[in-house]
């Protein structure tokens, strides 16, 4: 059985089918996403459909991402928030157009049942952006941090390579575990297209929101699978390229 963590999808339907399809996915993989599928592009309502249908097959794991979090509070309260709309919420409350209240339902049950990290038996994290806590995320006071927080991906891109683990060099907060798997902070603003790789952190969020594209990485191989630029499969739309 593959395991594979998959980046911030924004909305695009079109780009999860396709990067599922370059995988070769079966019923009997594995998929960790790692938050923020709606926001973006005009499918987010779409995306939740699919993954839901997606989860009855596969064993799924829904990490939720600060975006996520935007439209659960709607869904739940009608509350649109206005960091939110002006980041993608227009686009995804105008995707829920001729959806039932039923469906609404479902859909806000499936973002209040979403993880707000996972752990699996390798001590490998996934978390959409980050955690602040020196002694883990089970010690996370500040619950915003794993939506947020993009320190941890900036400590490991400048740390020392040449600083081992067993040194008092070495931050803490990557000493809990054997890999750490992230989203949130698009690897485009390092002009990468391709998941980025620092000390023992992964960031799969290859910029599927702007010009970028969705990916999937095999967490043992680490065989990367990708869709074409969201531009390319959203020819008539611009994405939170504003």
């Amino acid at each position: 059985m593959r395991t594979l963590a998959v980046g911030d999808i924004h909305g695009g339907l079109k780009a999860l089918v396709q990067v599922l399809d370059e995988a070769k996915v079966t019923e009997d993989d594995q998929l960790i996403f790692l938050g923020d599928y709606v926001d973006g592009w005009s499918e987010s309502a779409q995306v939740i459909r699919y993954l839901i249908d997606l989860s009855k097959t596969n064993k799924c794991i829904f990490i939720k991402g600060n975006h996520d979090a935007w439209c659960e509070q709607w869904l739940a309260s009608g509350i649109v928030n206005d960091v939110w709309f002006q980041h993608g919420g227009k686009e995804t409350i105008e995707s829920y157009t001729g959806f039932s209240e039923e469906e609404k339902k479902m859909h806000l049950n499936f973002f209040e049942a979403m993880d707000m990290y996972h752990i699996d038996n390798q001590k490998r994290l996934f978390v959409h952006a980050g955690f602040t806590a020196m002694h883990g995320v089970e010690k996370e006071y500040n619950i915003e941090a794993f939506y947020f927080d993009r320190t941890l991906w900036e400590m490991a891109l400048t740390m020392d390579k040449r600083i081992k683990k067993h040194s008092e060099l070495y931050p803490n907060r990557l000493k809990h575990y054997s890999e750490i798997y992230i989203g949130h902070t698009p690897t485009l603003y390092y002009h990468k297209y391709k998941p980025m790789h620092a000390i023992n952190v992964w960031n799969v969020d290859t910029g599927a929101a702007f010009t970028g594209k969705l990916s999937a990485i095999d967490i043992d191989s680490k065989e990367v699978y990708q869709s074409n630029t969201l531009p390319i499969l959203y020819p008539n739309e611009i994405g939170r390229n504003k």
